[in-house]
């Protein structure tokens, strides 16, 4: 049977907080990216989210990003490997005193860092070693068939390679960046139907039409995206119809 994970990135939140709708994409999900206070969230907000998390045994994974709250993570910052590394070992060691076991899953990066690291072999590396000195048994989430993934590979770190429900791709590989009116998919039905695609015979169509390969182990629909639940919904319930499990990797 073919498997796969839906992912979702929460707790993206500060001060007075309500679960709103990370509540409600919860149930369709099967791992949870969680912001660890850098480019958002807080220790109120991270204690609640990992909570509801623990409660639908949701696995739980550090989301950590630049520090940049006032741009929410997206603006690239001059960053030195080692300051990425740390970076991503404290935003660990904060959500894992959240967790009754102390333990987390995976670490997937946010936003800018992420995007950075999937095209700097060197930063994407510092990433990595930074997960494997806190945990070596935890996974890396990382865009298909980027830096990332080859930077795990070289490191002996497991890894997850993430494909995007709501975002289009660069004939590289790379989501179209946000600020093009192009970047994302709106239309849930369009979503799905990708998705599938993506599962089923691992490719996708670039913005340009043009196909490019990948091999799926993990879906993301983004927390901060108006239709998350439904993108959610809709993507686990076509997963199961097709027969394909949904599930946290190994």
């Amino acid at each position: 049977m073919m498997k796969v994970d839906l992912n979702c990135d929460l707790g993206e939140s500060y001060g007075s907080y309500s679960m709103g709708m990370d509540q409600d994409v919860m149930p369709y999900i099967t791992s949870a990216n969680i912001a660890c206070g850098f480019h958002a969230a807080d220790p109120m907000v991270m204690a609640e989210t990992v909570k509801a998390a623990e409660k639908l045994n949701i696995s739980l994974g550090a989301h950590p990003g630049l520090p940049d709250l006032m741009g929410f993570g997206r603006r690239e910052m001059a960053v030195k490997p080692e300051e990425v590394k740390n970076y991503v070992i404290y935003q660990m060691g904060a959500l894992m005193a959240f967790s009754r076991s102390g333990r987390l899953h995976h670490v997937k990066p946010h936003g800018a860092l992420y995007n950075m690291a999937a095209k700097d072999f060197t930063l994407a590396r510092a990433i990595c070693e930074g997960i494997k000195e806190t945990d070596p048994n935890l996974i890396l989430y990382g865009l298909a068939n980027s830096e990332l993934i080859k930077a795990a590979q070289s490191t002996g770190l497991s890894f997850a390679q993430e494909v995007f429900a709501d975002r289009n791709y660069k004939e590289d590989g790379s989501l179209v960046p946000r600020n093009q009116p192009d970047a994302f998919i709106i239309d849930e039905a369009h979503a799905v139907e990708r998705v599938i695609t993506m599962v089923k015979e691992q490719k996708v169509k670039t913005v340009n039409g043009k196909w490019i390969d990948l091999k799926p182990d993990s879906i993301c629909v983004h927390g901060d995206n108006p239709k998350a639940v439904q993108f959610a919904r809709a993507i686990h319930a076509a997963l199961k119809t097709e027969g394909i499990e949904v599930t946290a990797p190994l």
